[in-house]
């Protein structure tokens, strides 16, 4: 069989002519091996009208494995010369022909070296596209972390307007008197927790020597 690849007749009938012809070889050869079988159990049956006959199956079958022998031997010869010019006449493409999908190469012919800088251009392009992925990828990241620091920035615009409100309630309307203020009550509160605690440590004290 041809070891010939035959890639472009692939490319045409969507198959390799070498697989073709094997597929034919091979039903061919079981169509063979089905018809010994066949002429085999006629001989057999025929023998059952002479009983007086000294020939056994056994011997007909040897007979006809080499009659199949002999059939297979010149069906391959035969075959040989049938594949030889079914794959020159048949099943191959010349070389002045060119393909419906492969018109664009004649119409824009090129050689190694171009087709080579083309493919050099698209690796160039292919790593600018994943640089450009990447960086898109990491603004998306900062944009999403500056979503968060806004949020967190509302809420506290939204603390210092509550803290505003609280000073104009009290009376006072400078951020830096409100803050003030706000120190001065929370040392009050601090020294009225001290004091809190300070009793209710005499307190234990006094429950534990009663």
């Amino acid at each position: 069989m041809s070891v010939d690849p035959m890639a472009y007749e692939a490319q045409f009938f969507g198959f390799t002519p070498q697989t073709c012809m094997l597929r034919v070889y091979i039903a061919f050869q079981d169509y063979l091996f089905e018809m010994m079988l066949v002429v085999e159990s006629v001989i057999l049956k025929k023998l059952d009208a002479f009983p007086d006959c000294k020939i056994s199956p056994f011997q007909i079958r040897k007979s006809t494995e080499k009659f199949l022998l002999f059939m297979k031997e010149h069906f391959d010869k035969l075959f040989s010369k049938m594949e030889e010019v079914l794959l020159q006449l048949v099943l191959n493409i010349p070389k002045n022909v060119l393909l419906p999908e492969d018109k664009v190469q004649e119409q824009y012919p090129y050689t190694r070296e171009q087709f080579q800088a083309l493919q050099d251009e698209i690796h160039q392009l292919q790593q600018q596209y994943r640089a450009e992925a990447a960086a898109g990828q990491a603004l998306r990241a900062e944009l999403e972390e500056q979503k968060a620091v806004q949020a967190e920035l509302e809420k506290i615009l939204q603390w210092f307007d509550g803290l505003d409100n609280i000073c104009r309630e009290h009376g006072t309307s400078n951020f830096k008197e409100s803050f003030a203020f706000l120190t001065q009550n929370s040392k009050k509160l601090q020294d009225v927790l001290k004091d809190v605690e300070e009793k209710s440590k005499k307190i234990k004290k006094h429950e534990q020597l009663l």
